[in-house]
């Protein structure tokens, strides 16, 4: 399975979002950015294998304690802040 199609599955299927949500998070140059989550899963994937890897583990442990994946895809979306 690709890591988009993981993403994809888990954010339709078990997390019941929609990739048009929009994530709001304050950036250092140019203040509030709004991120739509299709933007986070793109960023996701043009990562190297080593960090999708990784992004998958984490969102996996995530939904396995029944945890807010949210959490995660914002915390990507501060990153990708400007």
């Amino acid at each position: 399975m690709t890591t988009r199609n993981y993403l994809t599955n888990l954010i339709n299927e078990k997390a019941n979002i929609s990739m048009d949500t929009v994530i709001e998070v304050e950036g250092k140059e140019w203040g509030l950015n709004i991120i739509p989550l299709e933007a986070i899963v793109e960023t996701i994937c043009n990562m190297d294998k080593a960090t999708q890897k990784k992004c998958i583990n984490n969102l996996t442990m995530i939904d396995f304690k029944n945890g807010d994946v949210m959490h995660f895809f914002t915390y990507i979306a501060k990153f990708i802040a400007k």
